[in-house]
């Protein structure tokens, strides 16, 4: 039985939006989305459900972190925890027969349960985009400078692009023994220096381990630092990429860009570049996005297995609505109203509904509410100060209509 304590509160996890809230969240879709379509990305909208093998993306998603739903099926369904794997699979059994690259964009909620950090939000909304199909630098350099070009619509400040390569990264760390590589690989992608000193490494290893761990600074530093490094010919091949994006960057645009070859996300799918976007408040620092190339994820969902490329970001909305508030960018009030129409007794309601219609039909923009309140006049007339309506009409039983200005 649900307690009554239950009844009042939302789930651990979850939250209600309420109004101002939800304009600030429209506005901050509404502004993504025109960014988007300026750079020709349609929208797409996939099932919030799915197979959980689908959403696991062939173990690159901890299965732990997948909200799970019963369905009296043999096969588990689950909540999705991110958009990719599911646009993934949409792109390779729904679009064939459509040209390439796509270029997609979504706006939705997702679900997860964290890691190790209870109280933190289970259910978090996202934008972002899939480019899907297009490879190389060139393909690179548009979604980086498509994510600047948000946030500079977005008027955010004390934004950071941290850029990592994860093929890179997997290739520095193939020397270790297999049997720790992957313990290394989590103690530099949670930035745990502690633990990664305690693996029972040779001295030869753990100065590797703890190389590749600080290898993070400015990009001319960073690639001056590989260059002293014993790289494989793949190795070699992804740094003069890397180079070349940077360089195309460079020449392009200008932002605030740290290159971390220590960076390594959670989700294991992403084979080349990959990087996050990180804001600063008077309070904090905060995580407002990530994303990354990811050349053999649609291949797990093809029928017969063939690949297509990809690279997408997400943007966190929640927590990017937290720092343009603390910014001071997004408004704090509902919007100016229009009007209250007002009977002065319950014969005029019938005047008052049609006047209101009228209204609404002069102007399908303005808002035009009906008072349900009894008051006095001056009661009537704080109220509607109090919600920021500017224009009052006072409507008799006979159909005449006096009209108040509010300032």
């Amino acid at each position: 039985m649900t307690s009554t304590f239950m009844l009042h509160q939302a789930p651990a996890g979850a939250r209600d939006w309420l109004p101002v809230e939800v304009r600030q969240k429209r506005w901050l879709s509404q502004n993504l989305e025109a960014v988007f379509s300026q750079w020709g990305y349609q929208q797409i909208i996939t099932s919030t459900l799915e197979w959980v093998d689908t959403l696991t993306a062939g173990g690159a998603i901890e299965p732990s972190t997948v909200i799970q739903v019963q369905d009296g099926t043999d096969e588990p369904l689950g909540l999705r925890p991110e958009f990719t794997a599911s646009i993934a699979r949409a792109t390779v059994t729904r679009m064939q027969g459509e040209s390439f690259p796509q270029r997609l964009f979504y706006n939705g909620n997702v679900f997860r349960y964290p890691e190790g950090h209870h109280g933190e939000q289970v259910e978090s909304y996202q934008a972002g985009v899939e480019l899907i199909g297009a490879t190389g630098g060139f393909a690179d350099s548009e979604i980086i400078l498509l994510l600047r070009d948000c946030l500079q619509k977005l008027d955010l400040e004390n934004w950071h692009l941290i850029l990592g390569e994860a093929g890179l990264t997997r290739s520095l760390l193939e020397p270790f023994p297999e049997k720790l590589r992957a313990k290394v690989r989590y103690c530099i992608a949670h930035l745990d220096r502690a633990s990664l000193e305690s693996l029972p490494l040779s001295e030869p290893l753990k100065q590797r381990a703890l190389t590749l761990f600080d290898l993070r600074g400015k990009p001319n530093t960073v690639l001056a630092k590989l260059s002293e490094l014993d790289l494989d010919e793949t190795g070699k091949n992804i740094v003069h990429k890397l180079r070349s994006l940077l360089d195309l960057l460079s020449q392009t645009t200008s932002f605030s860009l740290t290159l971390d070859l220590s960076l390594l996300q959670t989700i294991d799918y992403y084979t080349g570049i990959v990087f996050e976007v990180v804001a600063e408040t008077e309070q904090e620092t905060c995580i407002i996005g990530q994303g990354g190339r990811y050349d053999q994820l649609l291949g797990l969902y093809h029928p017969q297995g063939e690949n297509l490329p990809g690279i997408g970001f997400a943007l966190n909305l929640d927590t990017l609505q937290a720092c343009l508030l603390r910014q001071k960018k997004l408004p704090k009030q509902q919007p100016v109203n229009g009007w209250l129409v007002v009977p002065q007794n319950s014969q005029a309601q019938i005047a008052a509904i049609r006047y209101a219609q009228e209204l609404r039909k002069k102007d399908p923009s303005l808002s035009v509410e009906l008072a349900l309140k009894e008051g006095t006049p001056e009661e009537i007339k704080n109220d509607a100060q109090n919600k920021r309506i500017q224009h009052i009409a006072w409507l008799t039983s006979e159909g005449s209509v006096t009209v108040e200005e509010l300032g």
